[in-house]
């Protein structure tokens, strides 16, 4: 979880500095809130990606996580019968 807030924050740090470059860009105000709104576009795409890369590793961590259980589970199992 610590990565996805260090990706968070630095999409977050990238998409606020573009956002300023663009403010202070010499440029009409209607050339200006195309570029801002084309940069918070991209920037929501980017997070989208990355929330599913997260959540795909999350997801793939806790079938690893499930299998070792149920592998444990099935040899104190074996144990317990063969003790018997």
């Amino acid at each position: 979880m610590n990565n996805g807030k260090v990706v968070l924050g630095m999409l977050a740090g990238v998409a606020a500095g573009a956002v300023l470059g663009i403010l202070f860009a010499p440029e009409k105000g209607s050339v200006t809130r195309r570029r801002i709104a084309q940069k918070g576009s991209d920037t929501m795409d980017d997070l989208k990606d990355k929330l599913d890369e997260l959540m795909e590793t999350l997801t793939d961590k806790f079938e690893e996580v499930k299998e070792d259980a149920m592998d444990l589970f099935e040899k104190g199992k074996e144990k317990v019968e063969a003790s018997k």
